[in-house]
């Protein structure tokens, strides 16, 4: 078998699979290096068996809210079925179906750790110890992702915590649940358990609100409804030491002296790049850090512009969806295309999958203000709009866009955030404005179905024409 590829890819994620398969439509002659199972983070652990355990319990809830339907739901979510059901989405923690994808394109798989070894050249170790060299005559992409990271608390590293991949993979609902961290795994996950059955949750988040990168209030309607169904969160929090004797339960100890205990306590405060045992130093980066790229997704500081980084482990935008996207460019730009990451910059898209929903895109009112735009937001209630009101009683939520305004004429979106049931099925109609350049005006033309939601887009105009 030849050692020497076109393309050699460090990391078989969504990230890392996407930049394969475009080299090999491309013609190239591709490696593809994976150590744990081939479909990464997103397929076994993250974005699949999250969100099938965070379906029934919107279904549930979605369903009691519309007369008529509420008095046939009699029961709670089936826990031991929603697990298998995360099972099956999660292909039962089993990639052949992946590797046979992978192979059915050309790409050839090898397993094992891969690690840079200078100049274009892959060290691989596979499970018996073998090292197996690679060399890549036109460029290597690194797609390794990222893990949990955990935080200086004290005494935080010597027990036993839950991770995201702990939570997601999970066989039993604990009684008591703690999750340290307010981010999107951290409130997804708090719900999703909740509606699962643990009698208590509680989110301890250090900054002032729940999202605290998204507009104020999506971190403000979020906590409304998760105090209304019972989980408890503490904001503004610091969180200093942890203790547990065992398997027992554990106490996390805030700043105020406040003092938590739990059965579980799930670390949620963020994520680190997977760069710690990939050879960067052998090509003059350094280890465990991001890996800086240009718009072309090529790593900077290493000459020859032969080393590309997609997906998360080069902190672009940490979500799936904009790694495959960026995986994309680099396997048309190793095959000589001229490629740019615009949406990297312009709009990157966020999907939150609680109840309510988040969907965002493109820059918040004070990210867009932070660089020097002149904007201002139109907003309007979910609620509403009619086709809201049809799904059910309480259905609510906000939609906002921000509106660069620097000219009358040709004012165009920058952003866009929208709360409420479903609406992370509206929010590409966003993303295409705003990568399209749609000004005001032109939207005026683009007319909304009634009665759906997206009627919320017409109301958004009128606000900006001051009709109420």
């Amino acid at each position: 078998m030849s050692d020497e590829f076109d393309v050699i890819v460090i990391g078989g994620g969504p990230a890392g699979e996407n930049a394969a398969w475009y080299a090999r439509d491309n013609g190239l002659e591709v490696a593809l290096v994976e150590r744990e199972l081939v479909g990464g983070e997103c397929s076994y652990w993250a974005c699949m068996p999250s969100k099938a355990l965070l379906r029934p319990g919107e279904a549930l809830a979605a369903v009691r809210r519309v007369p008529g339907a509420a008095p046939a739901v009699t029961g709670d979510v089936d826990v031991a079925a929603t697990l298998r059901s995360r099972d099956s989405f999660s292909s039962n923690w089993d990639d052949k179906y992946q590797v046979q994808w992978v192979e059915s394109t050309g790409t050839t798989l090898v397993r094992g750790q891969g690690r840079l070894a200078g100049d274009r050249t892959v060290e691989v170790t596979t499970e018996d110890g073998t090292v197996r060299t690679l060399t890549a005559r036109r460029g290597v992409v690194v797609a390794t992702g990222s893990s949990a990271a955990i935080p200086p608390v004290e005494g935080l590293r010597d027990i036993s915590v839950w991770d995201s991949r702990d939570i997601t993979t999970a066989k039993e609902v604990p009684a008591r649940l703690l999750v340290l961290g307010g981010g999107v795994v951290g409130v997804e996950m708090a719900q999703a358990f909740r509606r699962l059955g643990a009698e208590e949750v509680t989110v301890v988040e250090m900054a002032d609100r729940l999202l605290a990168t998204e507009e104020p209030f999506v971190g403000a309607q979020l906590r409304d409804a998760f105090e209304a169904e019972g989980i408890t969160v503490h904001v503004d929090a610091e969180a200093v030491r942890a203790e547990r004797d065992g398997d027992g339960p554990v106490t996390l100890t805030l700043a105020d002296g406040t003092e938590l205990v739990a059965d579980e306590l799930v670390v949620a405060t963020g994520r680190r790049p997977n760069t710690g045992d990939l050879g960067l130093e052998t090509v003059g980066l350094e280890p465990g850090r991001s890996i800086a790229t240009d718009d072309q997704l090529r790593a900077t500081g290493v000459d020859g512009g032969w080393l590309y980084a997609v997906g998360d482990v080069n902190g672009r935008a940490l979500l799936t969806h904009h790694g495959k996207y960026q995986a994309r460019l680099v396997g048309d730009h190793l095959a000589g295309e001229q490629v740019e990451a615009r949406a990297d910059h312009q709009a990157v898209v966020r999907v939150v999958f609680t109840d309510p929903q988040v969907a965002a895109v493109g820059l918040t009112l004070a990210a867009a203000r932070e660089q020097g735009l002149d904007v201002e937001a139109l907003t309007y209630g979910v609620g509403d709009v009619a086709g809201a009101a049809l799904l059910g009683k309480g259905v609510s939520g906000t939609a906002q866009l921000v509106v660069d305004r620097m000219d009358r004429e040709a004012r165009t979106i920058v952003g866009a955030t929208f709360t409420g049931p479903g609406v992370g099925e509206m929010i590409h109609a966003a993303t295409i404005a705003i990568v399209s350049g749609i000004t005001l005006d032109q939207l005026w033309h683009a007319v909304p179905a009634f009665p759906t939601i997206s009627e919320v887009w017409l109301r958004l105009l009128e606000a900006d024409r001051g009709i109420s």
